[in-house]
C-alpha cells in the first residue's frame, strides 16, 4: 500500500532523515517507534505533504505522493491523526467531526460514518455540542481519531498516541485501534514512544534512531530482541 524508499529529508539545511525505507501493508497495523526526537513525525510530515523530501520516493497504491500537496493526499486516502490531537478547540464536537468529511468521497457518507463513530466512541455522542477544548485529554484523541475516520481514510496515520494519557484510557484506545484494524481491515501506521505498547499493538515494527532505521522485522520478535529490551525496555 505504502512504500517510502531511500528517503533524506532537511528542514532548511538540517539533516533530519536519512536514506529511510518502509513498507506498509495493506490491512495491516505498522508501528514506527524511537525515542523523542529520532524522526518519527518527521516521516509523517513527509508522507502528508508538510515536508518534501531532498531524496526519495512516496509511493502510494503505486502512485507517487512526495510532491503532492496535502489536501491531495487526504483525498487519496491517507488521513493523520496528529501529535498533540490539534483540535479546533471552540468548535464543538460535532463541528469538528463534521470538519474531517471534507474529502468529496466522504461528504457523500457522513452521517453514516458519524453514527460509527458515535458508536465507537459513545462518549463523544453524550458531548456533541460540547466544545473540544473542554474535553478531557483522552476525550479529545478519541475525537482526534473519529475525525480523521470521518475522511474514510484507507491509511490512518496515528502520531503518538498515548501521550499524556492515563494507562487505562490508552488501553481503551488500543482496543478500539486493533478493533478497527480487523473488523473494517484499515491500514494503520502507529508512531509511539511507547515501545512496548507499539510492539504489542502492531503486525510489524520499524526502530528508528537519530534519523536512520536501526531495525524491523515481526513486531513480537523485534519486542524479545537484544535490541530493543536494552534500548527501550531497561531489560
Amino acid at each position: 500500500m505504502l512504500e517510502i524508499n531511500h528517503m533524506d529529508v532537511y528542514y532548511g539545511d538540517l539533516q533530519s532523515l536519512w536514506d529511510v525505507s518502509i513498507a506498509v501493508v495493506d490491512g495491516k497495523i505498522v508501528t514506527l517507534v524511537g525515542s523523542n526526537g529520532a524522526g518519527k513525525s518527521t516521516i509523517m510530515k513527509a508522507i502528508t505533504g508538510l515536508l518534501k523530501p531532498r531524496t526519495g520516493k512516496i509511493v502510494f497504491n503505486k502512485i507517487n505522493i512526495e510532491r503532492l500537496p496535502p489536501h491531495n493526499i487526504v483525498e487519496m486516502g491517507i488521513c493523520l491523526v496528529p501529535e498533540g490531537r490539534r483540535l479546533f478547540s471552540g468548535m464543538s464536537v460535532l463541528e469538528n467531526l463534521e470538519v474531517g468529511a471534507s474529502p468529496k468521497s466522504a461528504r457523500k457518507t457522513r452521517d453514516k460514518n458519524l453514527d460509527w463513530v458515535y458508536e465507537i466512541f459513545p462518549i463523544l455522542k453524550e458531548r456533541v455540542k460540547q466544545a473540544a477544548g473542554t474535553l478531557s485529554g483522552g476525550e479529545q484523541q478519541m475525537l482526534a481519531i473519529g475525525r480523521a475516520l470521518m475522511s474514510e481514510p484507507s491509511l490512518l496515520l496515528i502520531d503518538e498516541m498515548s501521550l499524556g494519557l492515563s494507562p487505562i484510557v490508552v488501553q481503551e484506545l488500543s482496543r478500539v485501534i486493533k478493533e478497527i484494524n480487523q473488523l473494517k481491515k484499515l491500514t494503520i501506521l502507529l508512531v509511539e514512544q511507547d515501545v512496548q505498547l507499539a510492539l504489542t499493538l502492531s503486525d510489524t515494527g520499524y526502530v528508528i534512531e537519530n534519523g536512520r532505521i536501526v531495525g524491523h522485522g515481526d513486531s513480537r520478535e523485534l519486542l524479545n530482541s537484544d535490541q530493543v529490551k536494552e534500548a527501550y525496555l531497561g531489560c
